[in-house]
């Protein structure tokens, strides 16, 4: 069975990072992706927001560089949990735990970047670039 989650998008605030007990490390932040289409001669977009958990040498990475409006390409797989407010409502998240990750673009300022990261994985091999006016492509047409 594969339980796989690809985004690319744009980092919405800060991570969220955390030192706990024995060195381990976990982060969290929201990233943006968009999509668009054409109808009738009407552009439209649609912005969805993901919660990525980092956890271990990612979240250090996370700490490290990114920054919002940072550009990074994800993989991971999703969790569904629902847990009870502070008053008493329960509530439901669905989360990426992320496996890898890859700083796209440019630095981000007030980053802490002072050359050029490396693909921070966990074990699967960095994805092939890909370049293209995602925007030309036919609305049928699949991206990639």
């Amino acid at each position: 069975m594969i339980h796989k989650v690809i985004l690319l998008g744009n980092v919405g605030k800060d991570p969220e990072v955390r030192h706990m007990d024995n060195n381990l490390v976990f982060a969290r932040f929201t990233l943006a992706t968009n999509e668009r289409w054409n109808k009738d001669g009407v552009w439209t977009d649609h912005t969805e927001w993901h919660n990525i958990i980092m956890w271990r040498g990612l979240a250090e990475r996370a700490e490290k560089y990114v920054r919002k409006g940072t550009m990074v390409y994800v993989e991971g797989r999703l969790r569904s949990r629902s847990y009870d407010d502070k008053d008493g409502v329960k509530r439901s998240v669905t989360e990426i735990l992320a496996d890898e990750m890859i700083l796209v673009g440019p630095k981000p300022e007030g980053s802490q970047q002072t050359s050029s990261p490396q693909p921070a994985q966990s074990s699967t091999p960095v994805p092939p670039v890909v370049t293209g006016d995602l925007d030309s492509a036919p609305p049928d047409d699949l991206p990639f």
